[in-house]
């Protein structure tokens, strides 16, 4: 029997054309840097950046960007065996303007539609699904045919194993995208199907947000009480500047402030907290050392322009964390990832 993988994440891929000019309208961007992107996957190069066995579930188009994005998986020591190809559909592309602190537009490239959104049930590899130990699915899965169906089949077949009890969680990234659903912002069905997710979720994770598309609530420990309510076992809510609430079911609770950072491009950073957040989660950390753990690798991220090759390695957020403070060497990286 093959060895289970730590964590398999499912949904989004694609290729991220980030501005190398900084603070620069698209309109006047002379320079791109190619990067993977796709929120689901970038948790998949972070977990494999901390040292953990990886997978995604996802598909491309057949054509050259697809070939990149198997390339950057494999280079990264993401597995990338249930990456399959979409003949009718091209690889999307994203794009996003650089407006340093806390301003970076994104431009999707998703249509007639995206790949990833072409996962059929049948297709699951449901024996893989039920043996990880962490599974990572976001709302996006949920917001069109067959993904959401192949996405709650994937959620049901953990539910029903009956070996729950050897696993460590199943993460519901609230991932919250007006304009992957019909109706945008005003999306009449995206509520009701983030409840029918929870239901399955031993851990949801999400921003004010998109705690308010799936509780209703925008007050941090409303929200986390509804989640705590529809079923899972640990409600993180991400503040941004006010840092990171965490409240488990057995009443324990942790509100941790954001580490200090100069931030260059903070698309990266609710990816690397995930798969922060799934390595300590796999550590058996108290809920506090993992958002402080989660917060720094996202901070780092946050510091750097690009978003899958700029997530952490454990060093570089061991330093974060001992310095306080994401300082220009951490940013800078191994090999410049700053720049």
């Amino acid at each position: 029997m093959p060895e289970p993988y730590d964590v398999i994440t499912m949904g989004r891929i694609g290729v991220d054309l980030y501005p190398l000019d900084i603070g620069v309208p698209l309109a006047r961007v002379e320079t791109f840097g190619k990067f993977l992107g796709g929120s689901p996957t970038n948790v998949a190069v972070a977990v494999a950046r901390l040292g953990r066995r990886t997978a995604v579930i996802t598909r491309t188009g057949r054509d050259a960007f697809g070939e990149y994005l198997h390339q950057e998986l494999q280079g990264f020591g993401v597995d990338d065996r249930w990456v399959t190809e979409v003949e009718e559909y091209p690889t999307p592309v994203t794009f996003c303007e650089i407006f340093p602190p806390d301003d970076f537009p994104l431009y999707f490239y998703r249509q007639p539609k995206a790949p990833d959104l072409e996962i059929h049930p049948p297709e699951l590899d449901l024996d893989a699904v039920r043996d990880a130990r962490i599974f990572w699915m976001t709302g996006t899965g949920l917001s069109a045919e067959p993904s959401r169906t192949a996405t709650l089949a994937a959620l049901q077949a953990r539910t029903e194993s009956p070996a729950r009890e050897f696993r460590t969680a199943t993460v519901f990234d609230l991932d919250w995208r007006p304009m992957f659903w019909d109706g945008a912002d005003h999306s009449s069905v995206a509520p009701a199907r983030y409840r029918e997710a929870l239901a399955h979720a031993t851990v949801a994770v999400g921003n004010i947000d998109e705690c308010e598309i799936a509780t209703g609530e925008r007050e941090p420990h409303a929200a986390a009480r509804v989640l705590l309510a529809a079923g899972v076992e640990l409600a993180v809510v991400k503040q941004g500047p006010k840092g990171v609430l965490a409240v488990h079911r057995d009443g324990s609770t942790a509100d941790v402030p954001p580490l200090p950072v100069e931030a260059v491009n903070g698309l990266g950073a609710g990816d690397a907290f995930g798969g922060a957040l799934c390595h300590g989660l796999l550590a058996g950390w108290d809920i506090a050392r993992i958002m402080r753990y989660a917060n720094a690798a996202g901070a780092i991220v946050a510091s750097r322009i690009a978003c899958s090759s700029a997530m952490p390695f454990p060093d570089e957020v061991e330093r974060a964390l001992a310095e306080g403070a994401v300082t220009e060497d951490i940013a800078a990286g191994p090999s410049g990832a700053a720049s």
